[in-house]
């Protein structure tokens, strides 16, 4: 599998979020494989991933930011210019994948 690697020098608690969001990605590698998911990078400035996609629907960036006041995530998908396409705030880690594969992959 693919490699987390830095953009800038992290906190071990940025690292360690953006190791925990791939870990639940990775729980489900075939939707992974779909999505022509690559290039997994930790925020540099926020409590995050952000990884390129290759979907049936979306092919850019996605970004998924840990909101640790509210225990939940925001799904961000971005072109490849990092412009906002889509937002999905308030996402429980139990519907992730399933709000990223909506977005990327499937309807």
């Amino acid at each position: 599998m693919l490699s987390l690697t830095l953009l800038l020098p992290h906190t071990s608690i940025i690292m360690d979020i953006a190791i925990y969001i791939y870990s639940i990605l990775q729980s489900n590698p075939m939707v992974m494989w779909i999505w022509g998911f690559n290039s997994p990078k930790a925020l540099s400035n926020q409590e995050g991933l952000i990884f390129k996609v290759d979907g049936f629907k979306h092919k850019g960036w996605v970004k998924v930011v840990y909101d640790q006041g509210k225990d939940l995530f925001e799904v961000i998908l971005l072109d490849n210019e990092n412009n906002v396409l889509q937002r999905f705030e308030d996402v429980y880690i139990d519907c992730l994948i399933e709000i990223i594969d909506g977005a990327v992959d499937t309807d």
